[in-house]
């Protein structure tokens, strides 16, 4: 009886293994290594003549950046435009006049489902190139950004991340970027989190437009607080807590407005606002200029004031 032949490696593959292959073999190249003067971190080129999206803090306050390709090949970049508050920022790679990179697609991560494969790419430590892989944990998570601020849509993942993945991709096994590798919770393993493309595309879009995010503030400092239930209910309020104001800032909005220290924000521009992290949600850039209903309670007795919020100049 005659020895039947040894499979090849390309016969042993299963379907996880090639999916995760052909991931790598679309969206690698199109990974870069950043280094700044004080760390670095990793990159995803999005257009052909050398875009990079990554995140704010591998690149904060960087005068000089190199980014370095797969291939070896190293660029001088320089900061387009940066947000804090969702830890993105967009670098331009300085390549040759009529040069193109490998680039990598944005997804739409509306499609994303809990449980589909996930494929990190980035730099970890140094090791330049490393590929995890993972599922989808959870959609919709909030994550609180360097700057302070609530980021929503945020993706979790399983996929192993490790300080120098920061600002890479999360892939799927089409090969297209459905995130923005961007923390982990220490010590925590298996608890890894990515900006959503979707949250990506529109950053970048004004990132590109006016080198930075336009949003709207009223100038207070506050608290949140629980507001008494026999308060709520003498004042007819659909709301359990709100914004105590600590301080107001001179000359803002909110000092125009007549806000004082010690009122209590319950809703701006019809929304209910149960927290601070509701009150940034709706200070987005539509609101610039443009008045507004300002729902408080003040000395136990509900309000209404008109403020005009003005565009924040906080980088």
């Amino acid at each position: 009886m005659s020895a039947q032949p040894l499979p090849n490696d390309d016969d042993l593959l299963d379907a996880y293994s090639r999916a995760v292959i052909h991931a790598v073999d679309a969206v690698g190249p199109a990974v870069v290594k950043i280094d700044a003067e004080r760390g670095g971190g990793s990159g995803v080129v999005f257009t052909p003549d050398g875009l990079v999206l990554t995140n704010s803090h591998v690149v904060h306050r960087a005068s000089r950046l190199t980014m370095t390709l797969a291939d070896g090949r190293s660029f001088r970049a320089d900061v387009v435009g940066s947000d804090p508050d969702t830890d993105l920022a967009v670098v331009r790679a300085t390549v040759a006049a009529g040069a193109s990179l490998p680039w990598a697609s944005l997804g739409d991560s509306r499609g994303v489902r809990v449980g589909q494969i996930a494929i990190a790419i980035g730099n970890p430590y140094g090791f330049h190139h490393s590929v995890t892989a993972g599922v989808v944990s959870a959609l919709g998570r909030s994550l609180r950004s360097q700057s302070g601020r609530l980021m929503d849509d945020i993706i979790q993942t399983d996929a192993a991340l490790n300080p120098g993945n920061s600002g890479g991709p999360l892939v799927t096994t089409r090969g297209e970027v459905i995130g923005i590798n961007t923390a982990t919770i220490l010590p925590a393993q298996g608890l890894c989190f990515a900006i959503a493309s979707n949250t990506a595309r529109f950053v970048v879009s004004r990132l590109l437009r006016d080198g930075r995010i336009r949003r709207s503030y009223i100038g207070v400092a506050g608290q949140n607080v629980p507001v008494p239930r026999a308060l709520a209910r003498a004042n007819q309020l659909a709301v359990s807590s709100g914004v105590a104001v600590m301080s107001v800032e001179p000359n803002s909005p909110a000092m125009t407005a007549g806000v004082r220290d010690g009122d209590i924000i319950l809703a701006f521009a019809g929304e209910p606002v149960t927290g601070i992290d509701d009150l940034h949600r709706r200070l987005t850039e539509d609101r610039i200029g443009i008045a507004a209903p300002l729902m408080i309670l003040r000395r136990g007795e509900r309000r209404q004031l008109t403020i005009i919020p003005a565009e924040s100049r906080r980088s």
